[in-house]
C-alpha cells in the first residue's frame, strides 16, 4: 500500500499521454466552471493552423479584381456556394451548406487587428492571448475559465491533438487544462489494480480534494493542491468515458474523429465547457488548389457531422463552434500557384443558437494594405461576443477592454 505522500507524488507525476497544463494559481475562491450535464453552454474552438487563405474560403466571386489576382486559383460563380450576390464559400465546403441554409452559420469577413504580424508564431500568440501587443502571458480561454466563477472543479478545458497544450488555454485554474492525443490513448500510472484498489484510490483522491477545515480553503497552497486533485478525479472519469467511446462505432478520421469524440463526451455529460482542436496544413505557398480544397472539405464535413451527432443526442443547441487562423494570405497568387503570408482573413461561428449571416462587406480589393486585405472586424469583438453572450464570462475582465459585440455571432433571441 502507498502512503499518502507516495500516492500524491506518483499520481501527480504519473500521467502518460495526458498533459496537465502549467499551474497558474488564481488565489481566489473560484475555479473553472464545469458544465451541468444537459444544461450549460459549450464552446468548441477550431484552429486552422498555417494561415488559411480567407480570400479563397469566402470568395468575392462577383469581383473582377479577384479573378485577376487569382488567375489559376480563382473559383467562378458557377462553382462557389453562394451566400449572396457578391460572395460565396469555396466549393469544397459543401458540408456547411445545410448549416448556412438553416441559418446556423455566421460568416465573418475581414477579421484581423491593427499592425498585423505575418510570422506564424507571433501571429498565433496574438490570437491565442488576445493581445496584439504580446504583453499578456496567459491565453484568452485560460482566463475565461478563471472568470467562470464556479467551484465544481473538473476539467474546464479539454484539448484534443498531438501537440502540446495550446497557449490559448494557459492560465486555466490549478492546471485544469488537459490534452488527449494518440487516438484516445490514455492512462494514468496508478489506474491498474483490482476493482477494490481502484475504488480505494478514488476515495483517497476525493478525500484529499475536499476543502480543509477552519479556513484552510483560503490557503493558496491548499487551493492549488485541491484544484489539481479535482482535475485528477475528473481525469479518471475521462479515462473511463474514453474507453467506452473507443470501443463504440468510429466515425471518420482526423478532425472528424476528434469532433465525434467531443460530441460523445458532451452526450455522456462529462462537464467540460471549452474544447480545443486544430487542423494543420494551411500554409499553402505552392500548388494550393488541391491541398486547400481537401482541407476545407475535411473541415466542413467534420463540422457538419459533429452537429449532426449532437442533434441526435439532443445537445446541439448547447454548442457553438468557432474557427480561426493566425492570418490570411496575400491577394495576389505567387508564381508557384500558391499564396504567401497575408493579413486579414475570415472565420466561422456555427451552431443552432447562432443568429447567422454574412458579417460586414468583403474587404475592398482596390484598397489594400501593402498587397493584403484590410480588416474591418477586430477578432476581439468575436471573442467578446462569445464570452459575454455564450460562456457567461465578463469579457472585459478576460480581454482587458470592452469590445462591441457582433450580432450575427450572438445567440438567437
Amino acid at each position: 500500500m502507498f502512503t499518502r505522500r507516495q500516492f500524491l507524488t506518483r499520481t501527480l507525476q504519473g500521467s502518460s499521454l495526458v498533459a496537465l497544463g502549467a499551474v497558474v494559481p488564481q488565489f481566489v475562491a473560484r475555479t473553472a466552471q464545469a458544465a451541468a450535464p444537459g444544461k450549460d453552454t459549450i464552446l468548441v474552438v477550431l484552429e486552422m493552423t498555417g494561415g488559411n487563405d480567407g480570400l479563397n474560403t469566402v470568395i468575392p466571386y462577383a469581383d473582377d479584381l479577384y479573378h485577376k489576382a487569382r488567375p489559376t486559383l480563382h473559383q467562378t460563380k458557377d462553382i462557389v456556394i453562394r451566400l449572396n450576390d457578391h460572395v460565396g464559400l469555396h466549393s469544397g465546403m459543401q458540408g456547411l451548406r445545410p448549416l448556412w441554409e438553416q441559418g446556423q452559420l455566421a460568416v465573418v469577413q475581414g477579421v484581423g487587428y491593427p499592425n498585423p504580424e505575418r510570422s506564424h508564431f507571433e501571429a498565433m500568440d496574438i490570437w491565442q492571448s488576445a493581445d496584439p501587443k504580446r504583453v499578456v502571458t496567459t491565453g484568452w480561454l485560460g482566463r475565461a475559465a478563471v472568470e467562470s466563477q464556479d467551484r465544481s472543479g473538473g476539467v474546464p478545458i479539454l484539448h484534443l491533438g498531438a501537440n502540446r497544450l495550446p497557449f490559448a488555454v494557459a492560465g486555466a485554474p490549478g492546471g485544469g487544462a488537459v490534452t488527449i492525443n494518440n487516438q484516445y490513448s490514455f492512462h494514468l500510472e496508478l489506474n491498474g489494480g483490482t476493482t477494490g484498489q481502484q475504488k480505494a484510490r478514488r476515495r483517497l483522491l476525493e478525500e484529499l480534494a475536499a476543502p480543509a477545515a477552519k479556513g484552510g480553503e483560503n490557503d493558496p497552497v491548499s487551493f492549488v493542491q485541491r484544484r489539481q486533485l479535482q482535475t485528477l478525479i475528473a481525469v479518471e472519469d475521462l479515462r473511463g468515458l474514453l474507453e467506452g467511446l473507443k470501443n463504440g462505432p468510429q466515425q471518420g478520421t482526423g478532425l472528424a474523429q476528434k469532433l465525434q469524440l467531443i460530441a460523445g463526451l458532451i452526450a455522456k455529460g462529462f462537464g467540460t465547457r471549452i474544447f480545443y482542436v486544430s487542423l494543420d496544413g494551411f500554409d499553402t505557398h505552392a500548388n494550393q488548389d488541391s491541398t486547400h480544397n481537401k482541407l476545407l472539405a475535411e473541415l466542413a464535413d467534420a463540422v457538419a457531422g459533429f452537429f449532426g451527432t449532437l442533434k441526435k443526442t439532443g445537445h446541439d443547441g448547447r454548442v457553438q463552434l468557432m474557427t480561426f487562423s493566425e492570418f490570411g494570405r496575400r491577394v495576389q497568387e505567387n508564381g508557384s500557384r500558391g499564396t504567401d503570408h497575408g493579413a486579414a482573413s475570415c472565420l466561422f461561428v456555427a451552431g443552432p443558437s447562432v443568429k447567422g449571416g454574412v458579417v460586414g462587406k468583403h474587404p475592398n480589393l482596390a484598397d489594400l494594405d501593402a498587397g493584403d486585405l484590410k480588416f474591418h472586424t477586430d477578432f476581439r469583438r468575436i471573442y467578446a461576443t462569445l464570452l459575454d453572450g455564450w460562456l457567461g464570462c465578463d469579457s472585459k475582465a478576460v480581454l482587458g477592454a470592452k469590445w462591441d459585440h457582433v450580432k450575427e455571432v450572438g445567440p438567437k433571441a
